[in-house]
């Protein structure tokens, strides 16, 4: 049996939109929101992300295949004596690659992102019907502090 490729996790660039959004798409909530045949929607989203210098889109690579994507997106603020905090939204990994240890893994890439960018608090939402991802997340350190609201525009 074979040892499975280095694992890496860079900047997601044009190039990987295509992979990205296949794995948005894929889970039963992604499949109702997400278009992985039209990227047009897409590749504008990308060019705002790519001109924002507060976004991190970061892309986990096996080989030359992506496996995993998230967006680390840093804000700056007034509350908490001026402290910038971070939001990590989207943790996506491949279906083939769930169980791995590869989410952990990119979690982990993102708060220790924060930490250098001087960040003092790391926040992610999960949908309320995604029981495994909450527990997921509470392995790694985060506690389910407050309610999430959100408006549909």
């Amino acid at each position: 049996m074979t040892e499975p490729a280095e694992l890496a996790v860079r900047p997601a660039g044009e190039a990987d939109l295509a992979a990205v959004v296949a794995l948005l798409a894929d889970d039963p909530l992604g499949a109702t929101r997400e278009s992985p045949e039209d990227l047009t929607p897409y590749r504008e989203a990308f060019k705002r992300l790519a001109d924002d210098p507060n976004q991190r889109l970061v892309v986990a690579v096996r080989g030359d295949r992506v496996v995993g994507t998230l967006q680390l997106t840093l804000v700056p603020g007034l509350s908490r004596k001026g402290s910038t905090r971070s939001i990590i939204e989207g943790v996506r990994i491949h279906a083939d690659e769930r169980g791995s240890g590869l989410g952990g893994r990119l979690v982990t890439w993102a708060v220790e992102e924060s930490r250098r960018e001087n960040c003092q608090l790391v926040q992610l939402t999960s949908d309320a019907t995604r029981t495994d991802a909450h527990r997921f997340y509470e392995r790694l350190g985060f506690t389910a502090s407050h309610v999430g609201f959100k408006l549909q525009l």
